[in-house]
């Protein structure tokens, strides 16, 4: 008699740990369930590329660094800190040929299409 009571409250026992187990797992399988663990996973993919970018960013920095001291490239300190050269000429005549065609442009007389009408 103690045999199968014994053996019967194991499988009861068995029966609502299954049940417990299987019940968890369905939840799991909710497309409101899905849709929180994507969310999740998307996050901490943002989180992972926004740390990779800081650390490239950082590696770049302390890269350039080792080039300017090794090449004897120092910033003048009387300089804003973002400007590190002013541009060349191809540059500069680049520069001079867009503010001419700009000064053109408004010396022209605009046209007006609704004078037409």
């Amino acid at each position: 008699m103690i045999r199968r009571a014994f053996w019967f409250t194991a499988g009861a026992a068995a029966g609502v740990w299954a049940t417990t187990k299987v019940n968890r797992q369905l939840k799991k399988l909710t497309p409101e369930s899905l849709a929180a663990q994507a969310a999740d996973k998307a996050i901490e993919a943002g989180h992972r590329l926004k740390d990779f970018a800081l650390d490239v960013k950082s590696g770049m920095s302390q890269r350039e660094d080792e080039l300017n001291d090794a090449l004897g490239l120092h910033q003048d300190p009387d300089l804003p800190a973002n400007v590190t050269a002013l541009p060349g000429p191809r540059r500069l005549r680049a520069i001079e040929h867009d503010q001419q065609d700009q000064n053109t442009y408004r010396s022209k007389a605009t046209y007006n299409r609704n004078e037409d009408h």
